[in-house]
């Protein structure tokens, strides 16, 4: 029997503060509220872009995201080219966003791919990167993927 031919769906992330994170998500990435639900046990934000569901929020935690745990390590979008990725640093710089390096940094010395390495209000790592361009920065982890988030 073969598998059939396989994509990531939508990625679903747990938060602390719906309203918080749907405005930072919104901001951040351009997402749209495609449903939501703020009342009730079971509060929780649809965001995607033109009309495909890419993250959904669920409030149902305390505390911050923990890296030293069994789960996600990171989430990554990618974007065209660095351009677009110097944007996204302007928004989260305006923002007052904690990078884990400073700038657009390539994944691995050599790497044409790079960008931008964050973390969401609840602690939650992202990246923003391009496949091509960053090549040109030197690469802050030596032997490494910088996308490791060490």
């Amino acid at each position: 029997m073969s598998t059939p031919a396989l994509q990531t769906g939508h990625v679903a992330l747990n938060v602390t503060d719906l309203a918080r994170s749907t405005a930072f998500y919104g901001t951040v990435f351009g997402f749209d509220v495609m449903a939501e639900r703020t009342d009730g046990e079971r509060s929780f934000a649809f965001l995607g872009r033109d009309g495909a569901l890419l993250v959904t929020l669920w409030q149902q935690s305390d505390g911050t995201f923990a890296a030293d745990r069994p789960g996600l390590h990171h989430l990554s979008f990618q974007v065209p080219d660095l351009e677009a990725v110097r944007r996204a640093e302007t928004v989260l710089r305006g923002l007052g966003v904690e990078f884990a390096y400073d700038g657009i940094v390539p994944h691995g010395e050599g790497a044409a791919s790079g960008g931008v390495f964050f973390s969401d209000p609840d602690g939650i790592r992202l990246e923003i990167y391009a496949p091509t361009g960053a090549d040109l920065a030197p690469a802050p982890v030596q032997g490494s993927p910088t996308c490791g988030f060490f």
